[in-house]
């Protein structure tokens, strides 16, 4: 019977300590789908939509002109060195076959020359790759920074605690259109670019 009453005597004392912490704290701020406005209020977040950003910016429309332009440089200038190759070595084999050559030494010579302008257009090809992504990387870290020095001038007042990106559907599965603020950069990004 005391171990009931220690017990009984431990509960209420449980019930009082709950009955004053309950009615003795603030409430919390209790956010639904319908109070929108306390949930940018609480947690102020806007997301990015990067893919978008990259269609619509005039930088990076004209950096992806640039690059695509060399591109097709590069190609062009490959496909005629490759053609050139090519006719060479059709030429070397048809003498060969034809037993043209006037000696064995001449023949190994001009097939020596002609794996020596093979290596030539395959470090010509490595070459024209390597260039073309080093300026590749360059573009998207100039467009990196200026995105992130341009969203420090744009959340200068610290409405936003948080941007993040979103490509396609990766990383924002899910958002009220009200936090996309794509546009809004878009426009302002522009602006500033075509000054």
């Amino acid at each position: 019977m005391n171990k009931n009453l220690i017990f009984d005597a431990v509960l209420a004392v449980a019930v009082v300590v709950l009955f004053v912490l309950h009615f003795t704290q603030k409430p919390a701020q209790v956010t639904t789908a319908e109070s929108g406005a306390a949930v940018q209020a609480e947690l102020p977040i806007a997301y990015l939509n990067l893919d978008s950003l990259l269609v619509n910016y005039q930088f990076a429309i004209d950096a992806n002109d640039r690059l695509m332009s060399k591109q097709e440089d590069a190609r062009v200038k490959l496909n005629t060195r490759a053609r050139a190759f090519q006719n060479e070595a059709a030429e070397f084999q048809r003498k060969l076959d034809n037993n043209a050559f006037l000696s064995r030494e001449r023949a190994e010579s001009e097939y020596a020359r002609i794996q020596s302008k093979e290596q030539e257009l395959q470090q010509m090809e490595a070459q024209l790759s390597q260039d073309l992504m080093v300026e590749t990387q360059e573009i998207n870290l100039q467009l990196a920074d200026t995105l992130s020095a341009f969203l420090e001038v744009f959340n200068a007042d610290g409405r936003y605690k948080m941007i993040i990106s979103n490509t396609g559907k990766d990383n924002v599965l899910m958002a009220d259109k009200a936090m996309d603020i794509t546009g809004e950069i878009i426009d302002a990004l522009n602006a500033r670019y075509s000054k």
